[in-house]
């Protein structure tokens, strides 16, 4: 995915439709068989909070490539742990192409902007729904990286948006629950709808 500026559509968690390139069979088949994993609204796993992780052994380090694949085979730019139903608090994303992968670890909100922004949300857990959701537009995050190391991060826009959205999936909270009751039921009623007709995971235009 290219960067995305503040004046453009955001969909965290997902590509916008206009910056999604046109997908061969194979992109298509890897992106079905990746969102097959991906934990579906009703799974109890993304109400729970997530227990922090103690070993920075070689397994986290590969469940982090492994996130990492799965969120670029599902035309995600973020995802937590928990959507594949490790109940742990860990969280990767990738902005562009260009960048490396940015996983955190045991992440704390240290601070967060008081000026904030509403941008349309999408979610790999919540099929064909977009919402408004409002979000301090800078904030101020300490975790640790796969290997145990420290890192702080000031993200701002995009980035803070999706570290946030990804904060709350760790806490089993869904950007339904951040949205007004009128636009969650269109949500859920958009939800059934795809579940009906077979869609899984975000429209992509």
């Amino acid at each position: 995915m290219s960067d995305v500026t503040d004046q453009d559509l955001v969909e965290d968690e997902e590509r916008p439709a206009a910056e999604v390139p046109q997908l061969d069979p194979e992109a298509l088949a890897r992106r079905r068989e990746a969102l097959k994993l991906v934990r579906q609204f009703g799974d109890p796993v993304l109400k729970s909070k997530a227990r922090p992780i103690q070993d920075f052994d070689d397994d986290l380090r590969l469940e982090v490539q492994r996130m990492g694949a799965l969120m670029e085979d599902s035309m995600g730019i973020g995802l937590a742990a928990p959507q594949l139903g490790v109940p742990t608090r860990l969280l990767v994303y990738r902005l562009s192409s260009e960048a490396p992968l940015a996983a955190l670890v045991n992440p704390v909100l240290e601070w967060s902007s008081k000026d904030s922004e509403v941008f349309e949300e999408g979610c790999l857990s919540l099929p064909a729904v977009h919402v408004d959701v409002e979000r301090p537009i800078h904030v101020r995050v300490r975790a640790l990286d796969e290997w145990g190391e420290s890192q702080l991060i000031e993200a701002s826009g995009l980035e803070a948006r999706v570290i946030q959205h990804e904060m709350d999936h760790l806490d089993g909270i869904l950007i339904l629950d951040r949205t007004s009751r009128q636009e969650r039921k269109e949500a859920m009623r958009a939800m059934r709808e795809a579940q009906e007709s077979g869609v899984r995971g975000p429209d992509l235009g």
